[in-house]
């Protein structure tokens, strides 16, 4: 596994590469003291694990997580300040540690990313066999879902569903007559049924119809036939063009 270090205090630092070095699985591919730097390297590094400080030298690294996609790495926020806690967390950390670091901590936490990657890669490829097999049986008769509200439960076909958002831990089906419905589920509850259905996970919050997609943007977004504009992460740019290039 690949690992990025965002930290401005040489010691820390030093004493971090000295740990991580004893960690046969990961590989460190680059460190900064500046979220302006990082915010360019992380992207081309495409690192699988983050460690981060919170305050930075020019900024910090809340601001950097909100504006670079985090969809493909697990952040570990390092931080002298507890109360900084609830707030990693609630951006979707998969975890903090605080200073000075515990070696045992830190091998513990990088141990749950490790495993948490490879149940990562054992889910897409059971979605991917999934997907399969659907395409190879061509199953194509309607096909419903039941979505539970805080009021009701509602069946939808699933051909009615253009795009799906996800919003912590909640997610909004919106369908085609423009009626939205939230449930209190997140989206990987329905990623498994929906992808094999033709649907395309193009955002770490967005679960895409791809009958329903009008235009693809070079910018990085899809106008859906609603009007909606939906972003396309950076890593799945080049899944959408083959989506695109396979429509007949």
């Amino acid at each position: 596994m690949k690992l990025y270090i965002l930290e401005d205090e040489v010691l820390i630092l030093q004493h971090l590469l000295q740990m991580l070095q004893k960690i046969s699985f990961l590989q460190v591919v680059g460190h900064s003291a500046y979220v302006a730097e990082a915010s360019k390297e992380i992207p081309l590094l495409k690192p699988d694990i983050v460690l981060a400080d919170i305050r930075l030298k020019d900024g910090d690294s809340f601001t950097l997580f909100n504006n670079i996609d985090t969809e493909d790495f697990q952040v570990i926020f390092l931080t002298a300040y507890d109360q900084y806690a609830i707030q990693a967390l609630n951006l979707g950390a998969f975890a903090y540690l605080l200073k000075p670091i515990d070696d045992v901590a830190l091998a513990t936490v990088l141990n749950k990313c490790y495993h948490h990657r490879e149940q990562e890669l054992f889910n897409k490829q059971q979605l991917q066999i999934a997907r399969t097999h659907y395409l190879e049986n061509d199953t194509n008769n309607a096909k419903r879902i039941a979505l539970k509200s805080l009021e009701y439960i509602e069946i939808v076909l699933i051909e009615d569903i253009i795009y799906c958002q996800s919003d912590k831990g909640y997610t909004t089906f919106y369908l085609k007559d423009k009626r939205e419905i939230l449930v209190s589920k997140g989206l990987k509850e329905y990623e498994l049924m929906l992808l094999s259905m033709g649907f395309l996970r193009c955002h770490q919050s967005y679960l895409i119809n791809f009958n329903y997609v009008k235009k693809y943007f070079r910018e990085g977004y899809l106008q859906m036939y609603d009007n909606s504009q939906i972003p396309v992460s950076s890593r799945k740019r080049e899944e959408v063009l083959r989506y695109l290039q396979n429509i007949s």
